[in-house]
């Protein structure tokens, strides 16, 4: 484990890596928080509310980046996936620290795919709503009646799983070779369609 947001702890793991591998073929920037504040109350949004959710999904991913740098280079068809979110493409409810951190995550992912190009390859995936443990905690009680309500809303008509975005994580390593600097959205069609 590691708070990719303290730029020690990052330099720890990745030296505990080297020792152990000697090499890094594969970055999954995953970290990330939220407040339960929404967009529409942004007022009352502290400013160490805030910086930590900065800190942690931007900050966080900046310093992994930086850092493992060398190791990715030593590595065999390396690779970074980042993980944004589709409100980091187009606005909504969710908390306006959250959704500015992650269209920094797509900012950043294309930056990150010009500088550590021809070498190695830089993308994100950008889930939409998904099941599980997360959307539990930010939609609270109301979470069975807001995720049956968008999932009715998506041409697929369900929501994202964990499994689907793993697919396309696996898919961005093993087989997309010529692609970076993209953010593959993962949300059954509702982006695109809502």
């Amino acid at each position: 484990q590691c708070d990719v947001s303290n730029e020690a702890g990052v330099v720890s793991m990745l030296d505990d890596i080297e020792k152990k591998y000697g090499r890094l073929d594969v970055v999954v920037n995953n970290a990330g928080t939220s407040i339960s504040t929404l967009a529409k109350d942004f007022d009352k949004v502290s400013e160490e509310e805030f910086d930590r959710v900065l800190a942690v999904n931007v900050k966080g991913m900046f310093l992994v980046a930086k850092h493992s740098k060398e190791l990715l280079n030593k590595g065999a068809d390396p690779c970074i996936i980042n993980t944004a979110s589709i409100v980091g493409l187009r606005p909504g409810p969710q908390p306006l620290p959250y959704s500015a951190s992650k269209a920094a995550v797509i900012s950043m992912t294309q930056s990150l795919s010009f500088a550590l190009g021809p070498k190695v390859r830089v993308n994100a995936v950008a889930p939409g709503w998904m099941e599980g443990e997360w959307m539990e905690r930010m939609l609270g009680e109301n979470y069975e009646k807001l995720m049956e309500r968008r999932a009715k809303m998506t041409p697929l008509k369900r929501c994202a799983t964990a499994e689907d975005v793993a697919e396309v994580v696996y898919a961005l390593i093993e087989h997309m070779h010529f692609v970076t600097g993209e953010t593959i959205i993962i949300d059954g069609g509702f982006a695109n369609t809502t």
